[in-house]
C-alpha cells in the first residue's frame, strides 16, 4: 500500500475498489452487464479525480489565505497527452489501482460466475488505460513544453495557474490517403472530458469592434470603446496534481459562446439561421487549433481567438487580485507574475494597459510600470517568418482602442529609442512596433520585448542568436533583460511513465530520488562498464522495440522488422527546416548501396518517422508524401531482404511518443544549425537511451556538452558556418562533385518513385538545387559519413550500450524541475507552497471558501 491512506479519501486498494464501483453504478448509471469500455474508464478517472479534488481545494484555499504571488503562464497550446495513467503515478499510488481494478473483476466473477463470457470480465487495467484520447490542446513541442512546465511548477509546489483554450476539435487527426496528408477533425472531446469542471460562475465577456469616442472631463481626454460584438467565455478548469506532494494547481480553459445564443425575432420571421448566426460566429473562436491562416477568414480567426484567449485571462486574474488586494495597485507585481510562451498571447499587454488605463484611471506611467515588470515573453523562434505580425486593419476592425494603445506604447518608445541614438532612422524602424512595408503590421514580438522586464531564449545557442541577431538592436538597449533558459522535460511523463522498465532498473541501482531530483541519475554512471548492467539495459531496449513492432505492423501493416535493426527515428513537426528531407535522402543513399550490392554487410536499420504538417504547408506535405512512397519501394524490393525499412507512423502524438522513444536507439536532430531555438525531443529520446545524431544546433549544443562529445554523433555545418556560406552558396556544386549525391537525385528526377504521377517530386529536387534554403546538399555528405560511424559503433553492442547508459546518467540538466526553478528565482521572483494534508489534517486546520 502506498503511504498516502491517511488523506481524508482513502488511498488502500479497498477503498478504490469500492469507489470504482460506486461510480460505475452512480455516475455512469451501469452495472456490470450493461458497462462499456468508456464506462468504466469514466469510472476510473472519477475515483482518481475524486482524490485529487481534495488536495485541489486545499491548494487553492492556502493560496488565497496565504494571499502569495502567483505565476499565471498564457499559451495557446498544451500538448498534455493522457491523464490517467499520469495521475495515479503523480499520486503515486499505481500499485493501489492495479490492486484495486483486480480486486473489483474478482469480486465481480465470484458474485456472477455466468460474467466469465461478458467482455468487461477480462478487461485489464491498460486496456482501460487505452480508451482515454490524447488531449486535443497542442500541435508540436511549444504546447509539450507547457504540459511539462505545468507538471514541474506543481512539483515544485510553485503557486501556478496555466491558462489556454478548450479547443473543441484541437489540432487535426492525420491520416494518410494516398501516400499523403489528410486532415481529419479530432473530436476528443466527444465523449467528454472526465477531468474538466465547468465554472460558470466565473464567465467573462469579451469585445470586438466598434469605434471609440473620445471624451474630455475636466481636463482629461477620455477613450470609450463602444465593442459591436460580444463574445461569453466560458472556464473549464483542469487539475494538475505534482509529484510528491498534495499540491494541484490549475490549468483554466476558455470555452467561447454567443453573448445572446437565439435571435427570437428572425426565428419567427423564418429566417432560421440568421437565428443562431451569432451563436456559430461567437462558438468559432474555439473550435479548432491553429486555423488555416493562408486565407483572411482564417488570419481573422486567429487573430481572435489570441485576443479572446488573453482577454478572458486578464480578466480572471484581474478578478481573483482584486478579491485578495481591492485596488491597491502597488501590490500588484508583488502577487502577479505573468509568463508569454511565445507571441501568441503577446497582445495581453495592449489588454493590461487598456484595463489599467480605461477602467482604472491609472495614470499611463504607473500603467505602463506595472505592465512591464508584470510580463515575461519566452521567445520559441528564430525564423523571421514565424514572428506574428498583425495587420493594421485587423487591430482596426476588432480591436480599435488596442490600436491606439499600441500606437501611444511605440510613439513613447521611439521617443526613448531616438534620445539614445539621434539620427538613426534605420534604427528606429527596425525597433518599431509598427512595420510600415510591404503591409502596415504590428511585430508582435518587438510587442512582447517592449512591454515585458525579461525575455529569454529556451536554449544558450539560441539566446545568443536572438541577441546577436534577430534581436540585436533591443537587445543593445534592453541587454539586462535577455537570458537564457534551456528547456526541460518532465522526467515523470517521459522516463517514469512511458518507460516502466527502464525506470524500475534506475530505482533499483539509485533509489527514487531521480523521480524529483534528475541530477542524481550521474549515480548511474558507474554502470555503464558493467557487462550485466548493459546486458539488462538492451533487454529493456528489445522489450520496448517489441511494443514498436507491434504497433507499427497494426498501424502501418510494415512487417518483418528484425528486432535487432538500428531503430532509428525522427518524430517531430513536419517543416523543411527540421530536414527530414535530408533523413529521407540518405534512405535512398543506403537503398542504392544495396541495389549495387544486395549482400552488402550493412546493420539492418529501420527508419522511423511520424509528425504533422500545417495544413496550408505544401511543401511539408509533399515531404510526407515522398517518405511515404520511398518507403512503399524499399519495404517491397526483395533485394533489400529487410536489411532496410522506412515507417511514418500517423497521427504523432503525446500517447504515440511514449511508445516510439523508449524503444529508439538513435535519434535525428538534424535541423540546420541556427535554426532550431531547442529542441525537446532530443532530451526525451537521450533520456530514455537513444544517442543522438544532430548539428550543432538548439539544445544539442548543450546535451552535448553534458554526455561528452564521444557519446553523440555531431555532424555538418555550426551557425557561424551556415551563416558565412549562405550569400554565396551554390547547392548544384554538392550535385556536381558528389557521384552519390547526384545518383540519388538523378533517381528522384527519373519518377522511380512517382507511384501516382509523373514529375510529383520534380520541385523537391528543383529547390534542392537552386535554393536549398536549408542547406541540406551541404550537409548532406557529412550526414552520411555521420551514420556510417553509427553502424560502426552499433556493431559493437557493449561500447553501444555503455554510451546509452551515460546518455541516460548524464540527462539531469534537462529536467523541466531545474529550468522552473530558475523561472521562479530569477524572473517571477517566486517562492514554493507545498501543501501536506497530513499535517493540515493533524493540525485540525480549517481554512475559509477561496477565490478562484
Amino acid at each position: 500500500m502506498s503511504q498516502t491512506s491517511d488523506t481524508r479519501i482513502d488511498m488502500d486498494s479497498i477503498a478504490l475498489a469500492r469507489a470504482f464501483a460506486k461510480h460505475l453504478k452512480y455516475s455512469q448509471a451501469k452495472d456490470e452487464y450493461s458497462a462499456s469500455k468508456w464506462d468504466m474508464f469514466i469510472s476510473l478517472a472519477m475515483t482518481i479525480r475524486d482524490r485529487m479534488i481534495e488536495r485541489w481545494i486545499e491548494t487553492q484555499q492556502t493560496y488565497h489565505i496565504n494571499k502569495t504571488k502567483r505565476v499565471y503562464y498564457l499559451s495557446l497550446e498544451y500538448m498534455m497527452g493522457r491523464a490517467l495513467l499520469n495521475n495515479i503515478i503523480n499520486l503515486n499510488i499505481l500499485k493501489d489501482v492495479q490492486q484495486a481494478f483486480d480486486i473489483y473483476i474478482e469480486d465481480m466473477k465470484s458474485r456472477h460466475r455466468s460474467l466469465v463470457h461478458i467482455p468487461i470480465a477480462s478487461l485489464t487495467l491498460q486496456e482501460l488505460l487505452d480508451q482515454e484520447p490524447d488531449a486535443g490542446l497542442g500541435n508540436g513541442g511549444l504546447g509539450r513544453l507547457a504540459a511539462c512546465f505545468l507538471d514541474s511548477m506543481t512539483t515544485l509546489g510553485l503557486p501556478a495557474m496555466g491558462y489556454g483554450l478548450r479547443y473543441d476539435f484541437g489540432i487535426f487527426r492525420q491520416e494518410i490517403y494516398e501516400n499523403g496528408q489528410v486532415e481529419e477533425p479530432d473530436e476528443w472531446l466527444r465523449y467528454g472530458n472526465p477531468w474538466e469542471i465547468e465554472r460558470p460562475e466565473y464567465t467573462f465577456r469579451v469585445h470586438f469592434g466598434g469605434r471609440v469616442d473620445v471624451v474630455t472631463q475636466q481636463k482629461n481626454t477620455i477613450y470609450a470603446w463602444i465593442p459591436d460584438l460580444t463574445v461569453v467565455g466560458i472556464p473549464f478548469d483542469y487539475p494538475i496534481i505534482g509529484y510528491g506532494n498534495d499540491n494541484v494547481n490549475t490549468l483554466r480553459l476558455w470555452s467561447a459562446k454567443a453573448s445572446t445564443e437565439f435571435d427570437l425575432s428572425d426565428f419567427n420571421q423564418g429566417d432560421y439561421i440568421a437565428a443562431v448566426r451569432n451563436k456559430i460566429q461567437a462558438e468559432n473562436l474555439t473550435k479548432v487549433l491553429y486555423p488555416n491562416d493562408r486565407e483572411y477568414s482564417g488570419k481573422q480567426l486567429r487573430f481572435q481567438q489570441q485576443y479572446f484567449f488573453t482577454s478572458c485571462s486578464l480578466q480572471d486574474i484581474m478578478r481573483r487580485f482584486q478579491a485578495d488586494h481591492q485596488k491597491n495597485w502597488e501590490k500588484f507585481t508583488e502577487k502577479v507574475a505573468i509568463q508569454l510562451n511565445d507571441t501568441h498571447p503577446a497582445v495581453a499587454i495592449s489588454e493590461l494597459m487598456y484595463i489599467l488605463v480605461d477602467k482604472e484611471k491609472l495614470p499611463w506611467e504607473t500603467a505602463w510600470d506595472i505592465t512591464v515588470r508584470t510580463f515575461g515573453y519566452t521567445n520559441h523562434t528564430l525564423l523571421p517568418e514565424a514572428l506574428e505580425r498583425w495587420p493594421v486593419s485587423l487591430f482596426q476592425t476588432f480591436l480599435p482602442r488596442h490600436l491606439q494603445i499600441i500606437y501611444e506604447i511605440n510613439r513613447r518608445f521611439l521617443e526613448e529609442i531616438s534620445l539614445s541614438y539621434p539620427g538613426d532612422n534605420e534604427r528606429l524602424s527596425r525597433m518599431s512596433i509598427i512595420e510600415e512595408t510591404p503591409e502596415k503590421a504590428i511585430r508582435m514580438a518587438n510587442l512582447a520585448i517592449v512591454g515585458s522586464h525579461s525575455v529569454n531564449g529556451v536554449a544558450a545557442l539560441h539566446t545568443e542568436l536572438l541577441k546577436a541577431n534577430v534581436f540585436h538592436d533591443f537587445y543593445e538597449f534592453f541587454g539586462d533583460r535577455f537570458n537564457s533558459k534551456t528547456n526541460g522535460i518532465t522526467q515523470r511523463r517521459w522516463l517514469l511513465m512511458a518507460n516502466p522498465d527502464l525506470a524500475d532498473w534506475i530505482t533499483e541501482k539509485i533509489g527514487r530520488g531521480w523521480i524529483t531530483d534528475l541530477t542524481q541519475l550521474r549515480n548511474l554512471e558507474k554502470f555503464a562498464d558493467d557487462p550485466l548492467e548493459q546486458g539488462r539495459f538492451e533487454e529493456i531496449k528489445k522489450k520496448n522495440k517489441s511494443a514498436l513492432i507491434r504497433l507499427i505492423l497494426n498501424q502501418t501493416f510494415v512487417k518483418n522488422i528484425p528486432e535487432d535493426a538500428i531503430f532509428d527515428v525522427q518524430i517531430k513537426r513536419i517543416h523543411e527546416y527540421k530536414r527530414q528531407l535530408m533523413n529521407i535522402l540518405h534512405v535512398i543513399m543506403l537503398y542504392k548501396r544495396l541495389k549495387r550490392q544486395p549482400h552488402l554487410d550493412m546493420v539492418p536499420r529501420v527508419f522511423i518517422f511520424s509528425g504533422k504538417a500545417a495544413p496550408g504547408y505544401a511543401m511539408a506535405k509533399l515531404i510526407i508524401k515522398f517518405i511515404h512512397c520511398v518507403g512503399l519501394v524499399v519495404n517491397q524490393d526483395r533485394d533489400v531482404k529487410n536489411k532496410l525499412k522506412v515507417v511514418f507512423l500517423p497521427n504523432y502524438g503525446v500517447t504515440l511518443a511514449e511508445t516510439i522513444i523508449p524503444a529508439a536507439d538513435v535519434s535525428e536532430q538534424i535541423s540546420t544549425a541556427g535554426m532550431e531555438a531547442s529542441g525537446t525531443g532530443n532530451m526525451k529520446l537521450a533520456l530514455n537511451g537513444a544517442l543522438t545524431v544532430g548539428t550543432l544546433d538548439g539544445a544539442n549544443v548543450e546535451i552535448q556538452e553534458e554526455v561528452g562529445k564521444e557519446n553523440i554523433f555531431i555532424f555538418g555545418m555550426t551557425a557561424d558556418e551556415v551563416a558565412k556560406l549562405r550569400p554565396n552558396y551554390k547547392p548544384k556544386y554538392y550535385y556536381d562533385n558528389d557521384s552519390e549525391i547526384r545518383d540519388v537525385l538523378d533517381l528522384i528526377m527519373s519518377n522511380f518513385f512517382c507511384l501516382h504521377r509523373p514529375g510529383e517530386f520534380e520541385s523537391l529536387c528543383y529547390d534542392l538545387l537552386n535554393y536549398d534554403r536549408f542547406m541540406i546538399m551541404a550537409d548532406l555528405r557529412a550526414y552520411a559519413n555521420c551514420q556510417e560511424q553509427v553502424e560502426a559503433v552499433y556493431r559493437n553492442k557493449k561500447e553501444w550500450y555503455r554510451r546509452a547508459i551515460l546518455n541516460v546518467a548524464r540527462m539531469g540538466k534537462f529536467s523541466s524541475d531545474r529550468v522552473i526553478q530558475q523561472y521562479a528565482d530569477e524572473i517571477w521572483k517566486i517562492k514554493p507552497l507545498p501543501i501536506d494534508l497530513r499535517l493540515r489534517q493533524q493540525n485540525g486546520v480549517q481554512l475559509p471558501s477561496s477565490a478562484e
